[in-house]
């Protein structure tokens, strides 16, 4: 198997370095400018609506702040874990990518709640009212409904024997 180079590394720290900026720019745009003005990109479907999230995705588990700080530091490192862990083949490229969009997604929202209390949430799909989301959310739930198909239908258990074994 063809090991990871420290190219390989820089590359993902680049990556993740760009999602993470995406997230946090888009948040400070919506702070800055939808507060006073919500923006209709689709009338009666979609637009941006600026709202302080105290709580976890749907809102649920309010000012639990420090219980979400202590998980996502837990879920990055293991993250890092698998990632550093993993080997640096083909077979594993998809899952060291989705490592990388976790990590900016949970990290994104980390720095949200870590320095404000609250994480900026500003998409709203209005026709299904749906509640209102960020980028980083976006990273979240796409990489994890990928993750669970590629569980389902590519990877077996072997392919994750990586996680078991010792340095």
């Amino acid at each position: 198997m063809p090991k990871k180079t420290l190219k390989n590394y820089l590359l993902a720290l680049f990556f993740f370095v760009a999602l993470l900026l995406l997230d946090l720019g888009t948040k400070i745009w919506a702070a800055s400018t939808l507060p006073e003005r919500p923006i209709e990109l689709v009338s009666g479907v979609f637009e941006l609506r600026y709202l302080e999230n105290h709580g976890a995705a749907f809102g649920i588990l309010q000012n639990q702040r420090w219980l979400f700080l202590v998980l996502t530091l837990a879920f990055v490192g293991f993250l890092v874990f698998a990632y550093i862990k993993m080997p640096g083949g083909r077979r594993h490229f998809p899952l060291r990518i989705l490592c990388i969009t976790l990590m900016a997604g949970a990290l994104g929202n980390f720095v949200d709640r870590l320095s404000l209390g609250y994480v900026r949430d500003f998409l709203y799909f209005r026709l299904i009212d749906f509640p209102i989301f960020n980028v980083a959310d976006i990273y979240v739930t796409v990489s994890a409904f990928v993750f669970v198909i590629l569980l389902l239908f590519v990877y077996k258990e072997d392919d994750f024997a990586f996680l078991k074994k010792k340095a």
